[in-house]
């Protein structure tokens, strides 16, 4: 008897601990912590700036590897200039595509955020992980959309999430 009384106290335990571990869990996933705010912006593209950098070319074609494509694009909102963004993208693959690694920075007024990204040529999405930034944008992360219409125009969107680093 003692023996069943015993199984059934720890089976009890193991219960309660079970379900105080899923709503530790559950809290944890609710961080009031973090907030997302959402930026978009209208993108007027600079003109392209190949700087070949690989002395080791192919005569027929215009890249090589390593080859680096340089921007310095206007942020408008409702036609107004409120930003830019400045980066570099390196060519790291030529087929089975032309693959560029990219890595910009965000100058808004109330500070700077900083991004990198993967790209190929065309007008498919180009989707930004959020690094990092300065001034407002100091502890956040999140991610974006650059949107290219073909035009020298297009979008940019930033889904920036703000993280609470207090007391760590």
């Amino acid at each position: 008897m003692r023996r069943t009384m015993l199984v059934a106290l720890s089976s009890l335990v193991l219960a309660v601990a079970a379900v105080l571990s899923v709503s530790a869990v559950s809290s944890a996933d609710d961080d009031p912590g973090e907030e997302s705010t959402t930026l978009r912006f209208d993108v007027r593209f600079s003109p392209q700036a190949l700087i070949a950098t690989n002395n080791e070319r192919d005569p027929n074609s215009p890249l090589a590897l390593g080859d680096a494509n340089v921007f310095h694009d206007q942020l408008l909102v409702d036609g107004e200039r409120v930003g830019d963004e400045v980066g570099s993208c390196v060519i790291a693959a030529l087929a089975p595509e032309i693959v560029a690694n990219c890595g910009l920075v965000i100058r808004l007024p109330d500070g700077d955020i900083t991004g990198q990204f993967a790209t190929s040529p065309g007008p498919d999405p180009k989707p930004i992980a959020l690094t990092g930034g300065t001034a407002a944008y100091r502890n956040i992360g999140g991610e974006g959309t650059l949107v290219e219409f073909g035009d020298e125009t297009g979008t940019l969107t930033l889904e920036v999430l703000h993280l609470d680093t207090r007391g760590k």
